[in-house]
């Protein structure tokens, strides 16, 4: 049975995320709010747990995963980033958006694109996020938690918590945070390309 914690979503209790951050070096899938919308939740290297991930996706081997990370630094670890991404990415982050850069070592390759070895990277403005990405020292491997044959993500933890209640393992209940995923941008080529429209505005990579 799911563990619903509710974290207050602008003065995070830090009990709570110490509680989540445990579950989730002790093997666990969270489900957990951002500021896009809800998402799926494990460590990098917890391979397990990214397989429960992609069955409750019904996710082929090519669904690409997002390292959720904490600040620019961050992100450096696990892409390349020249000059020109780096400033976009100053400037857009934290926001609604998920940006696929070529990966770096540090990347399993069962995380990244098997064709062209790139990764989604993503700085939620979220306290809750900020709060626990802070607690657990690394980047969380992340999936929007958008269901088989439903027409939008879940957005209210309760349901989320009902659902769910034995395919995930603990739900931070952060309050509503939205349907609408983050806006996709590949920065690995020679110019962004819009990849997905979502709640991030794209004009400026069109």
């Amino acid at each position: 049975m799911a563990l619903v914690l509710e974290i207050h979503p602008v003065n995070p209790q830090a009990r709570l995320i110490r509680q989540a951050v445990a579950s989730l070096r002790d093997g666990s899938v969270i489900a957990y709010p951002t500021d896009s919308c809800y998402a799926f939740g494990c460590l990098i290297g917890d391979k397990d747990a990214m397989e429960r991930i992609r069955r409750l996706r019904e996710a082929d081997k090519s669904h690409n995963f997002t390292l959720v990370c904490r600040d620019l630094s961050e992100i450096a670890r696990y892409a390349r980033v020249d000059n020109s991404q780096y400033r976009t990415l100053r400037a857009f982050t934290p926001g609604a958006y998920t940006f696929l850069l070529e990966a770096t070592r540090e990347v399993p390759k069962r995380l990244q694109n098997p064709k062209r070895r790139t990764i989604g990277i993503r700085v939620p403005d979220n306290a809750i996020v900020r709060d626990l990405l802070a607690e657990l020292g690394e980047p969380i491997m992340s999936s929007t938690l958008h269901l088989p044959g439903d027409e939008v993500p879940l957005t209210d933890a309760r349901e989320i918590g009902e659902r769910l209640r034995h395919s995930v393992d603990l739900v931070i209940d952060g309050g509503h945070c939205g349907f609408e995923p983050t806006s996709v941008v590949d920065l690995s080529g020679p110019a962004p390309v819009v990849v997905r429209r979502g709640k991030g505005d794209v004009a400026a990579f069109e």
